[in-house]
């Protein structure tokens, strides 16, 4: 919980940047072109598949950078800063072994039944493997979990908004809001993808800077890790350093439980079930492009770190305890401190839109998956079913509207974390890793029935949920930190969710082989009879997607063990 002290009230006149009118034309003239996208892209939307899919029709490059940038939202820039300042270089974790190889799954193993299977959405999958019960659960956790993901991206815009340009928090939330809405709403998909492309650039525009005069500041590298061997420990500094089972580090975790929650279950189940990311690539215009989409996202991921993790670095090294009470700033506060330490006129003005573009881009990836969902899986099938293709696009464009309201509803539920890293990864233990064990089992044995998909998702939340509430937060199991706890948490929930799977499935029948055609692994689609079309064929027959992984992995394999 915040304190009087530590508040983003507080903060604000601590961190006042000296804007001048150019930092805002800077700022201005992004709105005007983001607003542009949105405008240019309405003339592509017809049909609903336009509005929700982008038609199906988009390059791979595209899709890729939006996969990526859909992502660099609050968790990568407040968030992972924020990390650094708190746990140290363990932060490079969340991407080398807690993103890049679930990215590589996602590509090689999982779109083929996401792109083959033409569903619209994550949950629509479950329909058509388990039955409705798995499939409107699926729909109501990740439409609720979205709306509190946007909540954060709105919530962490406005305290740097506050903090560093003095807008209250409520105009900081309403402008935002307002753009996302009406980009979203002229343009669909397609609007939120093109303005996802070119806000990649301006955040690594906004990054760069910090990150190089950061290090400067700090006398560079080996000037950082002398100061915080100083000041923190030499684990502080290093990947793996004090992750043995039985022994203490900053992040409260050892190896086991970081290569099993983070690298296998809250990893894979963010980015092979998160339809705010799969949604990019099932807009690629065919299977491979929707293969390579991932794949394309990886490469900056490996390298995104050290923008995201140096500044938290940085904060640590310059203010003693940065982050704790004393210092009079929140672990939250790393980037906003150093853009005001370190950063002139028009490059802080670079530096601010990024900032924006980064938590816009967040906040429109979880509004775009949520109207897909909340339109195609639970209204158009359960409320309001049979309805012309035109009325499910209006719908999906009021949805969008009550959805960006409920967004600014939850803003402030994630104003109780000092570290909204914590809070975000606490709801992936919840929504993304039960769903996860649900699509493993069920794409892997075929014996897995309709119903277990339904009590297995139901089991693996609520066995996560009381770890994290009960068991842990009332002190009846001792876990170090919030992030320790989440880890733990997602195995729970892993585990719970696959041995009720198995034991459910032991007492009811499975479905007919027939019907798992194309959604579980080593089995053909009907129309797969027929020799697939270009740039659908299987992954093991292309060279070059074989390529592509084999780099990533290669390089996801040796860059954590060097550090």
């Amino acid at each position: 919980m915040q304190t009087p002290t530590d508040s983003p009230l507080y903060m604000a006149a601590a961190l006042r940047l000296p804007t001048n009118w150019l930092d805002y034309t800077i700022l201005a003239i992004y709105f005007v072109v983001v607003l542009g996208i949105g405008f240019a892209a309405r003339r592509s939307v017809k049909t609903s598949l336009d509005f929700f899919l982008s038609g199906r029709s988009l390059p791979a490059w595209i899709t890729g950078l939006a996969f990526i940038s859909a992502n660099l939202a609050a968790t990568e820039i407040l968030g992972m800063a924020a990390n650094s300042a708190q746990y140290g270089a363990y932060t490079v974790h969340w991407y080398w072994i807690g993103a890049i190889p679930a990215m590589v799954f996602l590509g090689l193993v999982m779109m083929p039944f996401y792109y083959g299977s033409k569903v619209r959405s994550v949950p629509e999958f479950l329909l058509l493997r388990f039955d409705r019960g798995a499939h409107l659960l699926s729909s109501i956790l990740f439409a609720f979990a979205a709306i509190l993901i946007a909540g954060v991206n709105l919530y962490a815009l406005a305290i740097v908004v506050e903090a560093l340009l003095g807008w209250p928090q409520w105009v900081a939330i309403v402008v935002a809001g307002a753009f996302v809405l009406a980009y979203i709403t002229l343009g669909g998909l397609s609007s939120a993808i093109y303005n996802e492309v070119l806000q990649f650039f301006v955040i690594l525009a906004a990054l760069i800077p910090i990150t190089v005069l950061g290090l400067k500041k700090v006398g560079g590298w080996g000037g950082l890790t002398d100061k915080l061997t100083a000041t923190h420990g030499a684990n502080f500094t290093t990947a793996w350093g004090g992750t043995g089972i039985g022994h203490v580090n900053p992040l409260g975790a050892n190896w086991l439980t970081i290569v099993l929650g983070l690298g296998f279950v809250l990893s894979f189940g963010y980015w092979t079930t998160n339809f705010a990311e799969v949604q990019r690539a099932l807009s690629a215009k065919n299977l491979s492009a929707g293969q390579r989409t991932p794949l394309i996202a990886a490469y900056p991921k490996i390298f995104i770190v050290f923008l995201v993790m140096i500044p938290g670095l940085v904060a640590a090294a310059l203010i003693p305890k940065f982050g704790t009470a004393g210092s009079g700033y929140q672990y939250n506060d790393a980037i906003p401190f150093l853009m005001q330490e370190l950063l002139p006129n028009g490059v802080l003005g670079i530096a601010v839109t990024g900032l924006l573009a980064a938590f816009m881009a967040g906040m429109a990836a979880n509004v775009s998956s949520f109207n897909t969902v909340f339109t195609n899986d639970i209204w158009a099938k359960y409320v309001v079913r049979g309805r012309e293709d035109g009325y499910y696009v209006r719908f999906g464009r009021l949805i969008t509207v009550i959805g960006v309201l409920a967004s600014v509803g939850t803003a402030f539920l994630a104003s109780s974390f000092s570290n909204i890293m914590s809070y975000l990864q606490t709801l992936f233990s919840f929504f993304n890793v039960p769903m996860f064990v649900v699509f493993i089992v069920g794409m892997f044995w075929k014996r897995a029935s309709a119903k277990s998909g339904f009590w297995g998702l139901l089991a693996g939340t609520v066995t996560a949920m009381i770890n994290y509430f009960v068991l842990y937060k009332k002190g009846i199991i001792s876990i170090p930190s919030d992030q320790g706890a989440n880890f733990v948490s997602a195995i729970a929930g892993f585990v719970a969710g696959a041995v009720v799977m198995v034991a459910v499935s032991l007492f009811t029948s499975p479905k007919p082989a027939k019907e798992l055609q194309g959604l579980v692994y080593g089995t053909r689609s009907p129309g797969m009879s027929e020799p697939p079309a270009p740039g659908d064929e299987a992954w093991y027959r292309k060279p070059a997607l074989l390529g592509w992984g084999a780099v990533v992995l290669a390089a996801v394999c040796y860059v954590p063990f060097s550090f």
